[in-house]
């Protein structure tokens, strides 16, 4: 049986290619840019960084950041598609490059209005738009993994940037008996350990998480989880009764009054009282799962005493996760997310945690609103330069690398 002989010509490329990734990875330095959307559907951040080093010998130094506002049509697109069980999947297949396209284009921009080359830049790490987020816990059959699914195709944004792209970070981690979320859990572990002092990071973006970082460095007591709904509840609540995107600085909130019954109601609900680690989202926190709440109760509740009853169970489903993790014990808290500008959520949570030392991450050297898309150029600085140590399991998923490489050729 003869085989057609593969053109050296092409032979060349992927030898080229890899040969690329070989010096990038041998590289004392690596420019990586990390791209971040979240379940907000807000927009796309963007983040310029330096890395040197890896794992816990990770230094990043964040040389610019832009978030870009998604124009309503644009985001009207995805909610066609965005944690439907039923979707139209001829617009889905092709909302998987009209994302990506859409992403590579504000990415030139970030680097036209930033003066570097796309020739400089090594790597481009992009999480792209999760569209529906479905573990076991959620989806319910028993037959059925851990999935997760996020567009924003990776060849097509290195095809139109010129720069290796690193992408779909989250399916190695379903792979690896994870859930695919939430992945703070890594670049967390590796930037703001600190020996001596219990730290938990926050944050709140359309769902809220945590990442528990024990003083003792001990990986087995480290972990990442959801906690329930951040802003996402919110701003449906502010889409559905004021048409507005979501609750400026808490204003909506402040005028309201907590209505005690709806708040027992949906904080009786099965999942704050599944264990941690877990992963969640706008699957089941959407206002759907509150009207099915709210249709049992007698009366009516007035919009603005829906928003901070609302904003309320945000702030206590956060609170009653970390007390539970942390035995009672007073820890450091570090905030990041949409949810770190909402004074009525940080009121909230202060009242709750009295006594814990409350700041946001701006305090240990990295921007909250650029914490993420960092967070994701970390991970792809790990798969590239990372050396996995067997048996490390935080989080009690093994260390893996994460994300599948796209070459511009």
């Amino acid at each position: 049986m003869h085989r057609n002989p593969v053109p050296d010509s092409r032979c060349n490329f992927m030898k080229n290619n890899i040969k690329k990734l070989a010096e990038i990875s041998n590289r004392e330095e690596r420019l990586i840019i990390g791209l971040m959307s979240g379940t907000s559907l807000d927009g796309l951040d963007v983040a310029l960084c330096r890395f040197s080093g890896a794992g816990r010998q990770t230094q990043v130094q964040l040389l610019a950041f832009e978030s870009v506002r998604y124009d309503d049509e644009f985001k009207s697109g995805i909610r066609r598609v965005f944690a439907r069980e039923t979707v139209d999947f001829q617009w889905l297949t092709l909302l998987n490059v009209v994302v990506a396209e859409r992403h590579a284009a504000i990415v030139n921009n970030c680097l036209k209005k930033w003066n570097t080359d796309a020739g400089s830049v090594d790597l481009i790490a992009s999480h792209g738009q999760t569209v529906f987020h479905a573990p076991r816990r959620l989806h319910g059959m028993p037959d059925c993994p851990n999935a997760t699914f996020q567009i924003g195709d990776g060849d097509h944004i290195a095809r139109r940037t010129g720069i290796v792209t690193i992408s779909d970070f989250r399916q190695k981690h379903v792979a690896a008996g994870g859930e695919g979320a939430p992945l703070a859990l890594y670049g967390d572990y590796f930037l703001f350990s600190r020996p001596g002092e219990d730290r938990f990071l926050l944050n709140m973006g359309g769902i809220s998480n945590f990442t528990c970082l024990p003083g003792s460095g001990d990986t087995d007591k480290v972990f990442a989880t959801d906690t329930g709904p951040g802003n996402t509840l919110i701003d449906a609540c502010m889409r559905r009764y004021f048409g507005q995107p979501f609750d400026s600085d808490g204003r909506t909130a402040g005028k309201g009054n907590i209505n005690e019954s709806l708040l027992a109601a949906l904080r009786s609900d099965p999942f704050f009282n599944q264990p941690f680690p877990k992963s969640t989202g706008p699957e089941l926190f959407s206002m759907e799962w509150v009207d099915k709440y709210l249709n049992k109760m007698a009366g009516t509740i007035a919009p603005e005493d829906m928003v901070a009853t609302l904003t309320r169970l945000t702030a206590d489903t956060i609170a009653d996760g970390l007390l539970a993790v942390s035995g009672g014990q007073n820890a450091s808290l570090y905030v990041s997310g949409g949810g770190a500008h909402n004074p009525v959520i940080m009121a909230h949570l202060r009242a709750r945690l009295q006594g814990w030392p409350i700041d946001t991450v701006e305090s240990l050297g990295v921007s909250g609103d650029a914490k993420e898309a960092v967070l994701f150029a970390l991970l792809a600085n790990e798969t590239i330069a990372g050396e996995t140590k067997g048996g490390a399991a935080p989080g009690g998923v093994p260390l893996v690398s994460m994300g599948k490489i796209s070459f511009p050729d």
